[in-house]
């Protein structure tokens, strides 16, 4: 029986143990918590309530020591020798309140008000009653026998009511003193450690007084302990009380609003730097001010570390009521001609181009499709380099055609590029000019990886791979999925290289065009895109240290003709720039040795070879070239074909006219190599440059020219093309405009469809026809016989 009792007791005792160990809820406090966005040194940068409507930050690391010292004089001056019950403290509550006959003083330490909170948080409080008492009590010794005392402080702290809907210490210090709680002064933390029992005192306009005593007597109980000087207590004594909450920090609302939508963590220290932060949003809405006289509404910026792909300045969108909640970075737009440079760098590496070859820039018409220049010109020919910087259309779709879109599309996917969503083929042309979409925070990326190309070596790692907004591998809650980053860059360091180099030479906006000659001016290759319709706006730049990305525009689509990105964006690219080179901020791993002009990128030589071309057309160099130099090229990049505008000409003495001789003639003839380009680029490049020279007349007129010798270009239609004429927007039957170039002036041009002859042009040679749908031929014949035949089909309006 004895046995029984034992064993009865013992499991009774075994379960009282059981249900102390136990009687703790894991989480203690099961509360939501304000998501709270800190940049990489831990700085406020915004938060919002908490699904309860409350401010509640979650618990910090660790607590200003001023509040902590003050908090315990306040509460519980035992705390830190007690094991959650203060015998002492029970014994003078009861002698004081037996004395009294009423209730006067309170026996509740730290860790019991810590216990009350808890299950306040959770419904559980049943109000101040004994019994209430006695299971905080209990609480507390398991409390304590779990956790340390800084634990517990810590718990309070980021708990305790501090009057209005704002919970907790952090959140408190932001709403009631506009600064973090490790800042706060002596008089500050005195007033929050008296707030939580009375949290009613901070109502601005009721108890003021009665605050402002308590505050006062906890700092003179602080003084007389030795905590502080006699001047540090006149100084806090007359510190003012607070009066409405301040507003929190909003300098990244977007990127808060998005990594908030996870919902796995409430706080998250990211990579971004306030200072930077703070001055990349004021930039930004200063020019939206002015934009928005031309109903240009909205903006967005980012600023990443080239390097390391690390975000320094996440500014989603500009301070404006027309749609700024929208999160412009992540949002896909149309690229306008941001994709041209991995076309360029990708051709050099393929042997498609080389940095000076010229490239056509003649009208230009495949199929349906018919690119023009934004300035709506034609230069004949241009270097493909000069080409790249100023942006040109025409020569930019010429080489997508050569080069082959899907192949192009393919890369880009490769390079990290998601929002290619269809076959390259589908895209076409356009795609070059802004016929896919993009977002700011993949295109930024993408020109940061061609400035890490550069100096990619085998088991360098990657080159390419998108941004980071946290300080650790971890993966980044509210971003895409993105490729996993490519083991080996698919473009060299020599066209990486090369590429930038070219978009350095562009001319800045409102700047001349010898801007690098200034010893202000420092290098930064950069793009600007315009889409179609003046919807978008883009410019990006990238030095060894930054890469910036810049969006201006309207985030419902909206056009306007004011939006030019040389005109909107280009400037604030610019202005972020030279923010980030006047305030000193370095980003890690660059140096600028020497001081002056900020580094660049450095020539991968080992990744290139020379080669002599001709210094007319920028090809390699032939045996009928005159002048020729010497250029850099990716040192795989497959050899290409030798220059085919130059040729040796047979020259009379007076060196005016061209000769043929026939065999066994007796005549002097004076060879001399000539540049010759053919009659359509020619015709345009010579309105441009006068010092162009053409081939002189020949000596004698002839029937018909050499064999060989091309004179006649046709632009449009192109070989094989397919042909649909509209109806003009009066509703009569559209016509197409046939348009031709002859080598030499004045020269007319006889056109013939189908056998039947539609008229002659002299020296602008343009005819305008209504063909039949079906296969057509159109004939052309000079005044020396010289004929150009062309093939094409017009299609029927029900094709």
């Amino acid at each position: 029986m004895k046995r029984v009792r034992l064993l009865i007791i013992g499991s009774a005792f075994g379960a009282l143990i059981l249900m102390f160990i136990f009687s703790l809820p894991r989480p203690l406090f099961n509360v939501s918590y304000s998501p709270v966005l800190y940049d990489r040194e831990g700085r406020l940068l915004g938060a919002r309530v908490a699904l309860d409507g409350q401010w509640r930050f979650p618990e910090m690391e660790s607590l200003n020591d001023k509040f902590v010292t003050a908090l315990i004089e306040a509460e519980d001056r035992r705390f830190r020798r007690h094991w959650g019950i203060d015998p002492l403290a029970v014994a003078r509550a009861l002698v004081q309140n037996i004395r009294e006959r009423r209730v006067i003083s309170g026996t509740s330490t730290i860790t019991m008000q810590t216990i009350r909170l808890s299950r306040t948080a959770s419904g559980k409080n049943r109000g101040r009653t004994v019994g209430e008492k006695i299971i905080e009590a209990i609480l507390a010794l398991r409390l304590e026998a779990g956790r340390s005392k800084n634990d517990i402080l810590a718990l309070y702290a980021a708990n305790a009511p501090f009057g209005a809907n704002v919970v907790g210490l952090e959140a408190a210090a932001w709403r009631w003193f506009g600064r973090s709680s490790q800042d706060l002064s002596w008089a500050e933390a005195a007033t929050l450690a008296v707030l939580p029992n009375s949290p009613g005192l901070i109502h601005p306009g009721r108890n003021r007084d009665a605050l402002r005593n308590r505050r006062n007597a906890l700092l003179v109980r602080l003084h007389s302990r030795g905590f502080f000087d006699e001047e540090t207590l006149t100084l806090s004594l007359a510190e003012n009380l607070p009066r409405e909450p301040l507003p929190l920090p909003r300098l990244a609302p977007h990127l808060l609003d998005r990594l908030a939508e996870t919902g796995d963590r409430a706080a998250f220290t990211t990579t971004l730097d306030r200072d930077i932060q703070e001055r990349a949003a004021a930039i930004l809405n200063r020019a939206s001010q002015r934009f928005a006289e031309n109903h240009i509404m909205n903006g967005a910026a980012l600023i990443i570390n080239t390097q390391t792909g690390e975000t320094a300045a996440y500014v989603g969108n500009t301070q404006t009521t027309h749609a700024g909640d929208v999160d412009i970075i992540m949002s896909w737009r149309s690229s306008g001609s941001l994709l041209k440079p991995f076309l360029y760098a990708a051709m050099l590496d393929s042997g498609d181009t080389m940095p000076a070859s010229l490239v056509s820039d003649i009208p230009t018409r495949v199929g349906s499709f018919s690119p023009e220049n934004i300035t709506r010109t034609y230069l004949g020919v241009v270097p493909a380099d000069e080409a790249l910087a100023r942006s040109l259309n025409v020569p930019a779709a010429r080489s997508l055609r050569l080069y082959g879109v899907d192949r192009f599309a393919r890369l880009l996917r490769s390079l990290g590029m998601t929002t290619l969503f269809r076959h390259g083929n589908e895209y076409g042309l356009p795609l070059i000019l802004g016929g896919a979409e993009t977002t700011l925070w993949e295109i930024t990326a993408l020109y940061a990886g061609l400035g890490r190309a550069v100096e990619a070596r085998p088991g360098s790692g990657p080159a390419f791979f998108p941004p980071t907004v946290f300080p650790s591998t971890t993966p980044e809650p509210g971003v895409p999925p993105s490729p996993l980053p490519v083991p080996h860059s698919p473009l060299t360091p020599g066209a990486a290289w090369l590429t930038l180099e070219a978009l350095v030479a562009t001319v800045r906006p409102g700047e001349e065009a010898i801007w690098q000659e200034f010893a202000s001016a420092r290098n930064i290759a950069w793009k600007t895109g315009t889409s179609f319709g003046f919807r978008d706006a883009w410019a990006i730049g990238v030095t060894p240290e930054w890469t910036v990305g810049v969006w201006i525009g309207n985030a419902s689509g909206e056009g306007r003709a004011e939006l030019r990105s040389a005109v909107t964006a280009a400037p604030v690219l610019f202005e972020l720039f030279s923010a980030l080179d006047s305030s000193g901020w370095n980003s890690p791993g660059w140096n600028n040795p020497g001081g002056g002009r900020p580094s660049w990128f450095a020539q991968p030589a080992a990744q290139l070879r020379h080669a002599e071309v001709c210094a007319a057309s920028g090809f390699p160099a032939g045996v009928h070239c005159a002048r020729t130099r010497f250029i850099g090229l990716p040192v795989n990049a497959p050899a290409h074909r030798a220059c085919p505008f130059c040729l040796t000409v047979a020259l009379n003495e007076n060196l005016d006219r061209r000769i043929i001789l026939e065999p066994g003639s007796t005549g002097i003839a004076i060879e001399q190599k000539w540049f010759v380009l053919p009659p359509a680029e020619e015709w345009y490049f010579r309105r441009w440059n006068l010092d162009y020279r053409p081939l002189p007349p020949w000596e004698h007129a002839l029937l018909q020219s050499p064999q060989g010798e091309v004179v006649l270009a046709l632009f449009n239609p192109e070989p094989d093309s397919q042909v649909f004429i509209p109806r003009e927007l009066d509703g009569r039957e559209g016509r197409i405009v046939f348009a031709a170039a002859h080598r030499n002036e004045g020269e007319v041009i006889h056109w013939h469809l189908d056998g039947n002859y539609l008229g002659s042009t002299n020296t602008f040679h343009e005819m305008e026809s209504r063909p039949a749908s079906g296969q057509r031929i159109l004939t052309l014949v000079d005044s020396h016989g010289t004929t150009l035949t062309r093939r094409f089909t017009v299609l029927d309006r029900e094709d």
